[in-house]
């Protein structure tokens, strides 16, 4: 035990050792620690682009309300849907544009405007348009300007993807124009009225405008060489004439209109909304007519009472075919490109028969027989 007892450390050494531990723990306390930073997640940069800087966000509209009266019509409930939704929402004309062309669309004159109507989701119509008769270019020296005519899709699960496609679309191509309203049958009318609108302020400087839908084929080169013969400054409004038809009242039909929409039973001459040629002056005749119209649930009967108010008749013309080909012979083949060398426009084509044809139609060796003068 006493052994032990020698080896414990004595007073002194303790109070030695407790000194100089107070000193070191003092020393390094009394230097400044090194501060220290909250870091954050910085948002990306914005990319710059060409067009320079971000332009501020216009204000928001007002949304446009349903005109509830109308429910209150004995015959608006036993209506179908899409009617119902016309008669709310017919008033309704002042929409928000999601994409819109760039100033240079327009910037030099414009001889042919190619205004086309398109459903949101139907990117391969669009893309095989931009590859044949809607590219743009210049025919004769005349210069040719493609336009898509777009709303939004209802669903907003699909509405999400197709406006971002949509989006892309004009970043690449910079030939989208689109509205935010439902993009359906009965809404085609306001596309109609909301693009002369456009127009008239973007560009205003377009001799002539083809309007049609996406899945025609039209032979620009053809159009170009027929309207050099008129004057952009004089009524000019020529498609496949329709006259002495009326309203169909039958409910299931897609251009079922009710006489809740109108008694008439007789609409005015009007030409098929598939494809039609306009001028200038007819198109600023249109625009003034459209503003005191109550809109119509069908587009191309719409326009036909524009021209009707302006005291302006459509014209036939042999060339436009919106119903279709009309082949002479079973033993002849309906896509025989000979039918469309002299043709402005035909209606109802696939979008691989519109790559074929407009592939025909350009070969050098096409050789067909006695040609038939269009007019």
């Amino acid at each position: 035990m006493r052994h032990l007892w020698h080896l414990r450390p004595s007073g002194t050494l303790i109070l030695a050792i407790g000194v100089f531990t107070l000193l070191l723990f003092l020393l390094f306390t009394l230097q400044e620690s090194p501060p220290t930073y909250e870091v954050r997640e910085q948002p990306p940069e914005t990319p710059k682009t060409l067009a320079g800087p971000t332009p501020p966000t216009p204000p928001a509209r007002a949304p446009c309300h349903a005109n509830t009266s109308v429910a209150a019509h004995p015959d608006f409930a036993g209506q179908p849907r899409q009617v119902q939704d016309f008669l709310l929402y017919k008033h309704c004309r002042d929409f928000p544009l999601l994409q819109d062309p760039p100033p240079s669309k327009c910037a030099q004159p414009v001889f042919l405007l190619l205004a086309i109507k398109s459903s949101p989701s139907n990117y391969e119509r669009r893309e095989l348009l931009r590859r044949t008769w809607g590219r743009e270019r210049k025919v004769q020296g005349l210069q040719l300007r493609l336009l898509f005519l777009v709303g939004t899709a209802s669903n907003p699960h699909e509405a999400r993807k197709v406006n971002r496609l949509l989006e892309l679309e004009a970043q690449t191509h910079g030939d989208i124009l689109q509205w935010d309203f439902h993009d359906t049958f009965f809404n085609l009318t306001l596309k109609q009225v909301l693009f002369l609108q456009w127009q008239e302020v973007r560009c205003a400087n377009t001799s002539f405008v083809l309007n049609g839908d996406d899945d025609v084929f039209a032979h620009t080169d053809n159009m170009v060489s027929y309207l050099q013969g008129h004057d952009p400054g004089h009524h000019l409004f020529v498609g496949q004439l329709i006259r002495n038809v009326g309203p169909i009242r039958v409910s299931w039909s897609k251009y079922y209109v009710p006489k809740m929409v109108t008694q008439n039973e007789r609409y005015p001459p009007y030409c098929g909304g598939g494809g039609f040629l306009l001028s200038r002056f007819t198109a600023d005749a249109l625009r003034r007519a459209a503003r005191v119209l109550d809109l119509f649930p069908i587009d191309d009967v719409f326009m036909g009472m524009c021209l009707e108010l302006e005291g302006l008749k459509p014209a036939s013309h042999s060339g436009i075919r919106t119903v279709g080909v009309h082949v002479p012979s079973q033993r002849l083949s309906s896509f025989d490109p000979c039918f469309y060398r002299d043709l402005l426009l035909v209606h109802r084509f696939l979008p691989y028969e519109m790559l074929l044809m407009w592939d025909a139609l350009n070969r050098p060796n096409l050789t067909c027989g006695k040609q038939r003068q269009i007019h």
